[in-house]
């Protein structure tokens, strides 16, 4: 994606079955992102992805202030009975220059 651009992806997340899950009130989704994977710090950024849209929203402030290059990112579902499944593991995204 291109620095300090917006960015929405709207999930489809479906059970073993292959079923459309349907999130329940207490579901937790979450989208972390960090420089490598076997970084020890704290992801640099953390969203949240609300149940009733199944949006992930980017606002231009949340990689506004990232170097260009290669990030790692995973998001996972934390459902209110406490499984917890990285449902996207170990992807990648790239922050593109942009032009002012």
């Amino acid at each position: 994606m291109t620095r300090g651009d917006s960015l929405v992806v709207l999930l489809d997340l479906q059970n073993a079955d292959g079923s459309a899950y349907e999130p329940v009130d207490g579901d937790y989704i979450r989208f972390a992102v960090k420089k490598t994977f076997d970084d020890s710090v704290p992801p640099i950024l953390v969203k949240e992805i609300p149940t009733d849209t199944m949006k992930l929203v980017l606002d231009p402030v949340d990689t506004k202030q990232l170097t260009y290059g290669q990030y790692r990112y995973d998001i996972q579902i934390t459902t209110a009975d406490g499984l917890v499944d990285t449902f996207i593991d170990r992807a990648v995204l790239v922050i593109t220059e942009e032009v002012d």
